[in-house]
């Protein structure tokens, strides 16, 4: 069954693909109009650009984009996730062998356990922090890891009759249920199964969080966002509940560096907030990674299933980045690349160029027989690859094949007797060319030199004699016929 991206593609916002051809430099640039892009079926935007999408998991509505130039591709994944969860399938793409494979590397040297005993942690810690009273917290982000773990929670509660309240943040869990009823189709077999009996994101253990209830007795769950701890409903929570040992705060995600989130999973008990004020953390701190990004392990199953050419990873930490770099270059032997921020990464690709033969040309060919030949050596011709007729600048056929453009400039030497001074002798040629060569542009620059068009003259005293002069001319290649009229004239 086709399934339409949830986000449209604006194609005229959209930078393609930058790469030298033959046929010069492309930059596709889309009229202004919005195309629906489906999952696996090529958009074909003009005759040479081509764009395809792939499933990526990581979150409802989340793909991975195949662009074609020509004979050349890359492929960019964005965020995506090799492990199927209880809500969303694992990312998929075919054997595509893009030139580029552009990856995220958000947890390049993490392997993650077995994801069964991953949730079975998480419920026991949950319960166990519930049984003796306490509120855990879940900071979370509004989609994605948070419908994963409210489905967990919500069959968690109902199988073991619960009754501690589960609260999430107001307004998030009606986005979240309009927008998986409408894409039903982009979540795992399980859910599209049993959505004719029942919408498994109408939770009934599962409620509103209101910001009155954290001061409520008695234990419960919140999922509140962000999912890093650094503003927002759950930061205001976390310090209401800090204090308490007997709460809990599960990190079900990835943290950034800086942010409240990161410090207390690197066992900081002591935080500096907002006005010098000192937050004693005595909560219980626990990190289980439900994160929806992909691992080492799932990084390096997408290259074995797309088979590119190189590869290139953003979307990481530099030295856990380079550590995987390493990695991929010693399994796959291909180039891998991780561009700072604003950096340009040059890659040489190999395109390959179509070409119509004749059928007599073929079949004699096939009947010589015998190895191909050495092409460095020379052979008799035959055959004949006829090119395009493409008319292009010099400048830009120099550019093309990497070349830079020389001048070729010729001198001449015309000695001649004048007992005058040299600025007095270059002072009457410029007066006798202006007056013989008309429609020829003549100066006489500040420098001691006479120019005709680009013919440079200078005049000399000759160290011999102060009576002979040295005539100095220089010219460029393109202009012989102009050079030959004026030394006739000087003579």
């Amino acid at each position: 069954q086709q399934q339409q991206l949830v986000v449209s593609l604006v194609l005229c916002c959209v930078p393609v693909w930058s790469m030298n051809s033959p046929a010069g430099q492309f930059l596709h640039i889309a009229p202004l109009t919005t195309s629906p892009l489906f999952l696996l079926c090529c958009l074909q935007v003009d005759d040479e650009l081509e764009i395809k999408a792939y499933y990526a998991g990581h979150v409802l509505g989340a793909a991975m984009v195949h662009i074609k130039v020509g004979s050349e591709s890359v492929v960019y994944t964005g965020d995506y996730n090799m492990t199927p969860d209880r809500h969303l399938g694992a990312a998929w793409i075919d054997k595509c062998r893009p030139d580029m494979l552009i990856s995220e590397s958000t947890y390049a040297t993490t392997i993650r356990d077995s994801k069964r005993c991953r949730e079975r942690d998480f419920l026991k810690k949950v319960h166990e922090s519930i049984e003796r009273g306490g509120k855990v917290l879940i900071p979370v982000f509004a989609l994605g890891r948070a419908q994963e773990l409210c489905i967990l929670l919500e069959t968690f509660w109902e199988r073991m009759n619960l009754k501690a309240p589960i609260y999430f943040s107001t307004g998030l869990t009606e986005k979240a249920n309009h927008y998986y009823k409408l894409f039903i189709t982009w979540t795992n077999q399980k859910i599209r199964k049993t959505f004719v009996q029942r919408n498994m994101f109408e939770f009934k253990h599962i409620k509103p969080f209101d910001r009155s209830y954290a001061d409520n007795p008695g234990p419960m769950v919140v999922f509140a966002t962000p999912g890093m701890l650094h503003a927002g409903q759950s930061l205001q929570i976390f310090k209401k509940w800090a204090g308490n040992e007997k709460n809990m705060v599960i990190m079900p995600g990835y943290c950034v560096q800086g942010t409240i989130g990161h410090k207390i999973l690197n066992g900081q008990r002591k935080l500096e907030m907002e006005g010098r004020a000192t937050l004693d953390v005595k909560l219980q701190v626990e990190y289980m990674s439900f994160s929806a990004h992909a691992d080492a392990k799932g990084i390096m199953q997408l290259i074995r299933m797309a088979e590119p050419r190189n590869m290139l990873l953003v979307h990481g930490e530099a030295a856990k980045m380079e550590f995987l770099k390493g990695k991929i270059e010693q399994e796959f032997s291909i180039d891998c690349y991780m561009p700072a921020n604003g950096e340009t990464t040059t890659v040489t690709t190999n395109p390959s160029v179509p070409v119509d033969i004749s059928l007599n040309l073929l079949k004699r060919e096939m009947a010589l027989g015998g190895p191909l030949p050495d092409p460095k050596k020379p052979r008799a011709m035959h055959g004949t690859l006829i090119m395009k007729e493409n008319l292009v600048s010099s400048e830009q056929a120099l550019k093309e094949l990497g070349l830079n453009e020389h001048q070729l400039r010729f001198t001449c030497r015309v000695q001649l007797q004048d007992p005058h001074s040299d600025n007095d002798t270059l002072h009457r040629i410029y007066t006798h060319l202006k007056s013989v060569l008309k429609g020829y542009t003549i100066q006489h620059l500040p420098d001691g030199t006479v120019m005709v068009e680009s013919i440079v003259i200078k005049v000399s005293s000759s160290a011999e004699d102060a009576n002979t002069k040295v005539l100095l001319l220089s010219w460029s290649y393109q202009v012989k016929k102009t050079k030959h009229f004026s030394l006739s004239l000087l003579h």
